[in-house]
């Protein structure tokens, strides 16, 4: 690794939210993830079909909470925030 690389720099954040959407709903081909920059975050936003909305919140939020945490473990430290998002 060089010296201006931080550790987790080539993580695909996008598609590692992805892998987790699709593995958790019954219909994996109406998901997207997309990424917006703004200015003091990076926003992965999940959209999914209205019949799989509750498995990717959880009971409580959980599993929302559970993306939630593994994206800012593996994010790169840019300086931004990373936020993911369920489109509803």
């Amino acid at each position: 690794m060089s010296s201006d690389q931080s550790p987790g720099s080539d993580v695909d954040v996008r598609g590692l939210v992805e892998f987790l959407a699709r593995g958790l709903v019954d219909e994996p081909e109406q998901v997207e993830v997309n990424l917006v920059d703004e200015r003091d975050a990076h926003v992965y936003e999940i959209d999914v079909g209205q019949q799989d909305l509750g498995k990717i919140i959880g009971k409580g939020g959980k599993t929302a909470r559970a993306i939630r945490t593994l994206v800012n473990c593996v994010a790169p430290r840019s300086g931004k925030r990373s936020l993911v998002e369920i489109l509803e």
